[in-house]
Parts: C-alpha cells; sequence; structure tokens
C-alpha cells in the first residue's frame, strides 16, 4: 500500500507541477506582457530559463515541508504517509479550481494549511487533551510562516506604491528624456538589487552552495553589490550610446528571468516538497539507500515547470484578471462594483479633497504635471501600462521575494507580486474615478480568494487525512478516484468557458458601431424568448434543477446589459470614428436590451421564488395557453 502511495504522491506532484506554474505564471510574466516589453517568445525563453537555473536553488526550502509544520518523529510511518497524500490530494484540487475560476491564488498558503490541517487531523487522533497539541504541531513555526505570509501582503502594497510614486515623479509618463539623463544609474540600481537579492541571498538555497562560498558572499556583500551597481551602470551606459538600448526593456527582461528564478527557488517545494518527504520516508522506513539525487529530481521538475509554461492555457485565462485590474487604459471592467469598494472608494476621495486643500497649489501642479498622460504613451497594442512601471513591478517583486527565500521564509510568491503591482496601479493613477470601484472589487475578490484558500486547505484536508486514517487503502483508491474525476471535469468545464469567451471576444473585437450593435442584438432577441419558454417548461414540469439555472443566467443577462449600458462613454473610444454618427442608435438600443433584460429578470425572479417555496406548478391548461403566447412572442423577435 505505502509503495503506492508514493507512486501516486509522484503521479500527483507532477500534475501538482502543472496547475501550480499554471496559477503562478501570471507571477512573473504579466509585467513583461502587460508592457509588451518583447515578443512573447522571448519573454517565455527568458523566464524558462530562469525557472531551470532557480531550480537548483530550492533544495534548502524543502526542509518546510519535510519538518516545518509537524514534528515527524511524533508520528508513525504510516501517519506521515497519509498525512503526505492528503496534502497532495487537496493542493491539486483546489489549485485547479482556482485555475478554472481564473482567480490567482497562493500556492504557498495552500501547502502550508494543508500539511496543518492533515497533521492536525492526525494528532487529534492521537491525543487525549488539547494541550498535547503542541508536541505533534510546530505552532511556533507554523504561526510564524503564516505571519510572515501576511505581513508581506502589507509591506508589498506599501513598498510598491512608495517606490512607484518616486519613480513616476523622477521619469513621468513622458520619460525618453529622463532616462537620457540618469537612465544608466536607475538601471545600474535596479539590476543591482535584483542582482544582490537572487544571486547572493538566493544562494543560501542552493544544492551546490558550498558553506565556505557562502560565508565568503557574505563577508563581502557591501563590496560585491557596490562593483555590481557599478559595473551595471557602465555597461548600460555603453550600451546605450553604442546600440540606443532601451534601458527599461533591459530591467524588464533581467526582472522576469530573476522573478522566475525566484519563483522556482521559493514555490518549489509547493508542488514537489511533499513527495520527495514522502518518498524518503518510505526510504528510511524499508532501510534502501542509493535513492536518487535531489538535483537531479529539481531539474527534471524545472523541465516539467517549463513545459507547462510554453502549452498552458489555463495560465493565460488568470494572467487576464491581474492585468485587467492593473491597466492604466479604462474600458469593460472584469468586475462589477460592491458596497465595500463604494465606502473605500468614498473614503479615498474624501480624504484626497482634503489634502488637496492644504497642500500648495504650486506643489499639486508640478506633481500633476509629472503624473499627466500623453495622448498616446505606446505604439504597443494593448499596453495595460509602461515600461516604467512593470519594470518596478519585477524590480520590487524579485527582491522581496528572493529575501524570503534566503531567510527560509515561505513568502507567496502570488501575495508579493499581486499586491506589488497593485501599489504600482495605485501610485500611478490608474484607478480613476471611472474605473476605481471596479478595480477595488476585484482587488477585494482576489484577497478574499486568498483567504478562502488557507480555510479550504485547512478542513479539506482535515477531511482527506481523517479519511485516510480510518479507512486506509479504500480511502487511498477512493480519493484519488475522486482527484482524477474533479480534474477532468475542470478540464472540460475549462474548454467549453474558452469556447464561449471566443465567440464572444469575436463579436467585441468589432470597432465598427452598427456591426457591434446588430450582432448584441441579433444574440439577446435570440436568447430572451429561449428564456422564457424554458423558464415556462420548468414550472410545468416543478424543474426546480433547471429553473435555477435560468435564474442564474437570467441575472448574469442582467448584469450584463447593465454593465454595458454604464460604459456606452468608455466603449466610444475604441470605436471608429466614421461609425460614431450611430452611437445615438447603439445608445438606444442598449436601453432597449436593458428593457429586455429587466422584464425577464422579472419573470424568471417570480417562478423561481414559486417552485422554490413548493408552490404547485402551472396546470396542463395553463401551460397551454402559456406556451402558446410565448411561442407567438418568439415569432415576433425571430
Amino acid at each position: 500500500m505505502y509503495l503506492f502511495i508514493v507512486i501516486v504522491l509522484f503521479v500527483f506532484a507532477i500534475s501538482g507541477l502543472v496547475v501550480g506554474v499554471t496559477n503562478d505564471a501570471v507571477n512573473f510574466l504579466n509585467s513583461a506582457n502587460g508592457a509588451k516589453a518583447a515578443k512573447s517568445w522571448i519573454i517565455m525563453l527568458i523566464a524558462s530559463f530562469g525557472i531551470l537555473i532557480g531550480t537548483t536553488f530550492s533544495s534548502g526550502m524543502m526542509d518546510i515541508a519535510r519538518k516545518g509544520i509537524f514534528v515527524p518523529t511524533m508520528f508513525e510511518f504510516s501517519e506521515i504517509m497519509f498525512i503526505y497524500l492528503a496534502v497532495v490530494l487537496t493542493n491539486v484540487i483546489l489549485l485547479d479550481i482556482y485555475n478554472t475560476l481564473a482567480l490567482p491564488t497562493s500556492t504557498t498558503v495552500s501547502v502550508v494549511f494543508s500539511l496543518l490541517g492533515a497533521a492536525l487531523a492526525a494528532s487529534i487522533m492521537k491525543i487525549d487533551e488539547v494541550s498535547q497539541i503542541p508536541q505533534y504541531i510546530n505552532t511556533d513555526k507554523a504561526l510564524a510562516i503564516i505571519a510572515g505570509i501576511l505581513l508581506s501582503v502589507v509591506i508589498a502594497f506599501t513598498v510598491g506604491t512608495v517606490v512607484q510614486f518616486v519613480t513616476r515623479l523622477i521619469f513621468s509618463f513622458r520619460y525618453e528624456k529622463a532616462l537620457k539623463r540618469y537612465g544608466a544609474i536607475w538601471g545600474g540600481f535596479c539590476i543591482a538589487a535584483i542582482t544582490y537579492f537572487i544571486l547572493i541571498k538566493g544562494a543560501k538555497g542552493s544544492s551546490f552552495m558550498s558553506n565556505t562560498m557562502y560565508d565568503w558572499i557574505q563577508d563581502h556583500t557591501l563590496l560585491i553589490l557596490g562593483m555590481s551597481f557599478l559595473g551595471w551602470s557602465l555597461l548600460i551606459q555603453t550600451l546605450r550610446s553604442l546600440f540606443k538600448i532601451n534601458i527599461p526593456r533591459l530591467i524588464i527582461l533581467v526582472g522576469t528571468f530573476s522573478l522566475a528564478f525566484a519563483f522556482a527557488g521559493n514555490d518549489l517545494v509547493n508542488f514537489i516538497g511533499v513527495p520527495l518527504a514522502g518518498f524518503e520516508a518510505y526510504l528510511a522506513e524499508n532501510s534502501m539507500t542509493g535513492a536518487i539525487p535531489e538535483t537531479f529530481l529539481l531539474l527534471i521538475a524545472g523541465a516539467i515547470m517549463t513545459i507547462t509554461l510554453w502549452f498552458s492555457k489555463k495560465s493565460k485565462h488568470v494572467s487576464e484578471t491581474e492585468l485587467s485590474i492593473a491597466s492604466q487604459d479604462v474600458g469593460d471592467e472584469r468586475f462589477a462594483s460592491s458596497a465595500l469598494s463604494r465606502s473605500v472608494v468614498h473614503g479615498m476621495v474624501v480624504v484626497n479633497d482634503f489634502f488637496a486643500k492644504i497642500v500648495p497649489t504650486k506643489l499639486k501642479h508640478k506633481v500633476s504635471e509629472r503624473f499627466s498622460r500623453p495622448a498616446i504613451i505606446s505604439n504597443s497594442e494593448n499596453q495595460s501600462f509602461d515600461m516604467i512601471r512593470a519594470s518596478m513591478n519585477l524590480t520590487i517583486a524579485s527582491s522581496l521575494i528572493a529575501l524570503g527565500t534566503s531567510l527560509k521564509l515561505p513568502l507567496s510568491t502570488t501575495y508579493v507580486t499581486f499586491m506589488v503591482s497593485m501599489g504600482t496601479s495605485l501610485a500611478d493613477k490608474a484607478w480613476g474615478r471611472e474605473s476605481a470601484v471596479y478595480r477595488m472589487t476585484g482587488v477585494f475578490t482576489v484577497i478574499g480568494g486568498w483567504f478562502l484558500t488557507a480555510i479550504i486547505a485547512l478542513f479539506v484536508s482535515m477531511l482527506f487525512s481523517f479519511l485516510l486514517l480510518w479507512g486506509g487503502m479504500i480511502s487511498v483508491l477512493g480519493l484519488v478516484a475522486l482527484a482524477i474525476f474533479l480534474l477532468v471535469r475542470s478540464s472540460f468545464v475549462h474548454k467549453k468557458k474558452e469556447k464561449e469567451k471566443t465567440i464572444q471576444h469575436e463579436i467585441e473585437e468589432s470597432n465598427d458601431l452598427l456591426v457591434m450593435c446588430n450582432d448584441h442584438t441579433l444574440k439577446i432577441l435570440d436568447l430572451v424568448p429561449d428564456i422564457l419558454e424554458d423558464n415556462l417548461k420548468a414550472c410545468y414540469k416543478e424543474d426546480r434543477k433547471k429553473i435555477k439555472a435560468i435564474n442564474v443566467e437570467s441575472k448574469f443577462l442582467m448584469e450584463d446589459t447593465k454593465n454595458r449600458k454604464n460604459n456606452f462613454t468608455l466603449r466610444l473610444r475604441d470605436i471608429d470614428e466614421d461609425s460614431l454618427e450611430y452611437g445615438h442608435f447603439y445608445l438606444q438600443m442598449l436601453h432597449y436590451i436593458r428593457e429586455f433584460s429587466h422584464s425577464i429578470d422579472q419573470i424568471v425572479g417570480a417562478s423561481y421564488e414559486h417552485i422554490y417555496n413548493n408552490h404547485r406548478g402551472l396546470s396542463k391548461e395553463e401551460y397551454e395557453e402559456l406556451d402558446y403566447l410565448s411561442s407567438n412572442i418568439k415569432d415576433i423577435f425571430k
């Protein structure tokens, strides 16, 4: 049975690498992709190289999976194997669900809380009273890890906001002139910071770094840092003079490498740390030696992550969430407004108005000039933000994450990169009055998902651990089958969503107002009578499942038409000038469709309440008359 568990651990380790990279690729690709710093294949190649090199620096982090959360000597071999299996199954299922929902979450939080939950379940079955739990669980270590993760959120957002504000004051949005003056110094500083945290601090986790070499690096930190700053500054100035290189682009590409490097060094433990720990426990229990070298296994893991990076379609789906919130331009927003976001934004407006009154007028004008954006920032199409912000995103995030790696603190790559990106967006005034409430809702949705990750991982791993400890091999087979079923099912769900999204994207891509107006109107005129017809059938048959699905569909239609009407003026900015004369027809169409959606929502909502309150459904005569009316309405719509 335990040999089977080891095999299952490694199989799901591969699956964990796939779903983990799919989730975390957003962390090191978004800045380069958002700023369109280079062609996609160049960005991917640099990130792949960073992952492969970074995997060799992650062995020091493996101790967290082995003994960071619980005390292995307090558990029997069978209990340890069941704990590790519960953790792996929980992580693979949970991360795949988040990928399908296109929400970035923390693989670090997932594995830490899964270990905590599974070990806690095993402890509960062994102890007589609660006070004995600290003997089994490293509560101090667990709390330190959790505190470090939560603290990283605050630090990342604060540092991102402050550094980007100062950077933008120096360079503004028209940064070419400033780059000519002190771009080499700025570039040297950024890349020196990356070099310091990645190659010096990150060296501590290397599987091949000797203690003597590491001690020498630590003793000569200032010398290396100073020489790195001077060397990079001179090199950048030389390259700019000879080849007119784009300094921000260079920083972005180096930063992409560094963040991919830090990701592999810091987060690889989340995917293969537990299976490797289980494999080592199995070898020790059976007095086996000659195991596969850890460095070799790490490189295999790096190769799997690299392949996933190139071919995963879900990673692009997750990436869109962060880019939509951080985008400098206002457009169709991914998230709707909420009461919390409206309250926060109103409070920020009040505070801003207060400071506007006390800050000297001349100072306000000077700051406003530095933050005023030209009509066209870049010739790059679909650029979410400029290269200055992208370079700072990568510099700040890679530095913070590498620092955490060197201290063996599993800082969440997702938390740090996301919050740095949000901080730089705030400093850059990307969240204007037209978009702030929607962007804040997006931030709260993602952060709320992080807390859910911790809660779900804790309780699901506890449940799985209890089942495995009680059921043995039967539970092993049952949970493995459940995990496979959920992974296959989510793959089909994702493919269906992608197909629907492609069709919708083709309609939305048109900048011809008449084409867009006609396409959307035809879609609604087909959809509304179908909803009405399905609603009548569900009421007649008292089909609770069907009418619930119809109610969800009508609510979505209502929200979609509301957002389209609210974003009318924003949408006009992207419309071809020749078709703007039809703008009033487009607005009138949106108004009529809004009325359609409101009416159908009233009908479906009332029907839903009627059936779910267990009232009697439609009689045969009522259904026949209403169906006759519905078919006539359908003819009118056609």
